[in-house]
């Protein structure tokens, strides 16, 4: 259903940490003009864990409004309760939000059992496009490929964004064929993993360099890996220096040196580092960006 390189687009905000709608505008006709094949909105890139419910669905609204039908927007409605998050897809789904992203339950480390019926019970609930999303090494919770293969048979589980390893992208597209489209969630391993067969990348990188994402992507899905792994080699070292800190920590602040939006970010996060500042700006420089 969705392919190409879809942007885990950061939320933007003052130095207090209000929300800033005006740079939220500009963000995404960024996005709109350089190509972005789909934008997630409020996903943890987004900083979901430090916006309220309602700051959440209004800023899905909001995307869903700027886009105006132009990029699909996927909406992040993953949480470690099951009613928070059933409550938070059935509301971006009123809102207008094409599909929802699902982060595994963090934290409370359920089993897998545990995890398949979060996710059947939320999809049986709310009749929009469900993307799971594994990042173990953020949650403490890892969605085993037997479980994700189980849930490829839930009508409107459509894909999953797996950011953990190359091997594991490819026992999924072995175990789940066409039934469930794989979308890498680490840009690293985005270029190869399309071309063998991933649909898509869910991006961090694409928030500095969405035209560079958009035509990697383009070239990976129709198998040209000339074209893909030269534009992806510029991208190499912007891929590694946006972890130098927790995400969103340095792309926030790439974002900021694009002029596009303002520095803020909630605590516990806090700006980056100016001691990581020199490497993150020669990484742009190296992708062409600035």
């Amino acid at each position: 259903m969705f392919r190409g390189s879809m942007v885990a687009l950061v939320t933007p905000m003052r130095a207090d940490g209000s929300l800033d709608f005006e740079a939220l505008a500009r963000l995404v006709e960024f996005h709109v003009e350089n190509g972005t094949d789909a934008i997630i909105a409020v996903g943890t890139t987004g900083e979901s864990a430090t916006l309220d419910f309602e700051e959440h669905i209004t800023v899905v609204r909001k995307i869903v409004e700027l886009a105006r039908g132009r990029t699909p927007v996927i909406a992040g409605t993953g949480a470690n309760s099951t009613t928070e998050a059933l409550h938070l897809t059935q509301r971006a789904m009123e809102v207008g939000a094409d599909a929802c992203l699902l982060v595994t339950p963090y934290y409370n480390k359920p089993t897998q059992e545990g995890l398949y019926r979060h996710y059947k019970l939320i999809a049986d609930s709310v009749a929009i496009p469900q993307i799971l999303y594994n990042v173990p090494g953020r949650t403490a919770c890892d969605l085993k490929p037997e479980t994700v293969e189980r849930l490829a048979d839930v009508p409107n589980i459509i894909g999953i964004k797996e950011a953990s390893t190359l091997e594991r992208i490819h026992e999924l597209r072995r175990r789940c064929g066409d039934r469930l489209d794989v979308y890498s969630g680490d840009d690293g391993i985005a270029a190869e993993a399309m071309l063998g067969g991933a649909k898509g990348v869910i991006s961090v990188t694409a928030n500095v360099a969405p035209r560079a994402m958009h035509d990697m992507s383009v070239a990976a899905l129709a198998g040209d890996h000339a074209q893909a792994e030269a534009i992806d080699g510029r991208l190499a070292e912007l891929h590694k220096v946006l972890f130098l800190e927790s995400n969103p920590i340095p792309v926030k602040w790439a974002v900021g040196q694009l002029g596009l939006i303002p520095p803020g970010i909630r605590l516990p996060l806090v700006p980056l580092s100016e001691s990581f500042q020199p490497a993150v700006r020669a990484a742009m420089q190296q992708a062409g960006v600035i």
